[in-house]
């Protein structure tokens, strides 16, 4: 913890801000030095190989929307233990986005596994909190599971009206949560 202050202290010292993913920045100022946190949603965006096309393109458009989208190729860099970093995105997020077609559905997989994760990070919440949004990309079945107990989104066939429901829920998961995880900076 002490290299990792000292870094930022000299990077700070050397006129360079500090970008920390999900927290923050850290700049200089006249007075000394700021701490602006993070306050864009963040979302976990879970997609299956097939749908990186379109999941891009929903990451695209909650960032446009001023949310902060956590996609694995996007975000993930080499070397990184991916399962642990993927485990820790979905339990730190502010929402998970659980993308739905006929390909997610149907496949085993790290789709499947990222599904059950938030769904476990969703037990732990309140009963009236929103974390897991799920969205058909296109027409398929939403698991029974899911569909019994939460509303879907359906980004067809009108996607800019599907966007706005869903950053309208980001925003509702977000209320209380965001600048609350940084009360202890």
């Amino acid at each position: 913890m002490t290299k990792i202050f000292e870094i930022v202290r000299r990077s700070l010292e050397a006129g360079q801000a500090v970008e920390i993913e999900g927290l923050g920045r850290f700049h200089s100022t006249a007075q000394g030095y700021r701490f602006d946190p993070e306050k864009r949603p963040t979302v976990f965006v879970a997609y299956v190989s097939e749908d990186l096309e379109i999941a891009r393109r929903l990451a695209e458009s909650l960032r446009a929307a001023d949310c902060s989208p956590w996609l694995d190729k996007d975000r993930l860099l080499p070397g990184q233990n991916w399962t642990q970093s993927i485990a820790r995105a979905i339990s730190d997020a502010d929402a998970f986005v659980a993308c739905f077609s006929p390909r997610s559905v149907s496949k085993r997989g790290q789709f499947q596994s990222e599904l059950r994760r938030a769904l476990e990070c969703a037990e732990k919440r309140p009963l009236d909190d929103v974390f897991l949004l799920p969205v058909r990309l296109e027409r398929c079945e939403v698991p029974l599971r899911i569909a019994e107990q939460m509303q879907y989104v359906d980004m067809f066939p009108d996607w800019e009206r599907g966007v706005k429901r869903l950053v309208r829920s980001i925003r509702r998961a977000a209320r209380g949560r965001v600048g609350a995880k940084f009360s202890s900076i």
